[in-house]
């Protein structure tokens, strides 16, 4: 049974509802714990107000919590089409502009500025991307799918149209030289074209000649290679390349049952790099300990299990497929970036939901909640 099977209903009569509570409590939990765990862990990072990263983080939650307040209220099924149009257009916009008239930060030109705030356009595009590809399988499930007497047809529709609002949004992250951000693109498509209903032996053999080129793409630029070989050889050069790597996972390491308190973490005072951003589980770990880390795991597993429980429950496709996305999207930020910290993928920028430092990660997580929450209001109340 493919996922357009299993999204695939009768469109019923919606009735609107209000948005999930179950949700809303999942998310105002990750949001203060992350609050409390960035200050904590960005306290010692900021030379002379260790409140900087905790005001800057507040800020950003307040900016994105207009936006997805306004969303969450008057979103229904017809405007969320309309505003998947606007935010994939201009998504696309930003993407093309910020290789124009962007700024380097950290060797990379990824950031904006528009009207004096600092913007990361990737962060956008992968929620535009949800929002596009949703739209597009809301309007007809069947002729995605691979039938005989319909190869080109299902080929067409099912596979080569979705390719080219994915591929336009992967090359213009990739040219930023943002390889991490091009995979969470490239999988979030793929799963974007399963839960439409694409048949699932060529979806698979689509994404295997996709992530090919990005791979290859990496092993050509030298920064990119280098993190990928050190994989690989951990341990080598621990002063070195591997430093970054090293510290984390001796942070993870020094937590024990009931880590050392919050506050207490002793590798992020110079050792743990960017404790308040993508290795801020490292301090997590070392300051809660194994049960405390396995406390917040278990509440993204919640978050994302009821996110893919009301994508089932609602009436309207467009919607359910928003709400699948999004919650596959926070999903694999998280997987991703665990697997960063433990040292299991290579080392690349990726941030922890509702936890890491960043002014577009932040405000674009609230607007994806407000998204679901909004969509949230044509599910069946259960």
């Amino acid at each position: 049974m493919t996922g357009g099977e299993v999204l695939q209903r009768r469109e019923r009569a919606l009735v609107k509802g209000s948005p999930d509570v179950i949700f809303s409590v999942l998310c105002i939990l990750l949001i203060s714990l992350g609050s409390l765990m960035l200050f904590s862990a960005g306290s010692a990072y900021y030379e002379g107000n260790s409140f900087y990263h905790l005001i800057q983080h507040l800020k950003h939650l307040l900016v994105g919590l207009i936006p997805a307040l306004i969303v969450m209220i008057v979103m229904t099924p017809r405007l969320g089409k309309v505003m998947a149009v606007v935010a994939y257009s201009a998504t696309m916009v930003l993407l093309v502009a910020v290789l124009v008239f962007g700024f380097t930060s950290g060797g990379a030109k990824r950031w904006i500025s528009v009207g004096g705030i600092s913007l990361q356009p990737s962060e956008f595009a992968k929620t535009g991307l949800i929002m596009i590809l949703a739209l597009y399988y809301s309007a007809d499930t069947e002729r995605v799918k691979f039938r005989k007497g319909r190869f080109w047809s299902s080929l067409l529709y099912g596979i080569i149209i979705p390719l080219l609002f994915i591929g336009a949004v992967a090359v213009l992250v990739i040219l930023e030289k943002h390889i991490s951000g091009t995979v969470i693109i490239i999988g979030i498509g793929i799963v974007m074209m399963f839960l439409g209903g694409t048949n699932f032996v060529a979806l698979a053999l689509t994404g295997v000649s996709v992530f090919i080129p990005v791979v290859s793409v990496a092993f050509a630029w030298p920064y990119a290679r280098a993190r990928i070989e050190g994989l690989f050889n951990r341990g080598r050069d621990t002063s070195g390349a591997d430093w970054q790597s090293t510290e984390g996972l001796y942070a993870m390491g020094t937590g024990g049952w009931f880590g050392l308190g919050i506050g207490n973490s002793r590798l992020k005072y110079g050792y743990v790099s960017q404790p308040q951003n993508d290795f801020i589980f490292a301090v997590i770990c070392e300051e809660l300990g194994f049960i405390g880390t396995t406390v917040i795991m278990l509440l993204f597993l919640a978050l994302v299990a009821r996110g893919f429980m009301l994508s089932a429950r609602t009436g309207d496709t467009f919607c359910s497929l928003v709400i699948a996305g999004i919650s596959f999207k926070i999903a694999l930020h998280v997987l991703l970036n665990i697997a960063v910290v433990s040292s299991v993928i290579p080392n690349t920028g990726i941030s922890l939901p509702f936890f890491s430092s960043g002014g577009s990660a932040t405000m674009m997580q609230l607007i994806d909640v407000g998204l679901v929450l909004g969509c949230s209001k044509y599910a069946d109340a259960q």
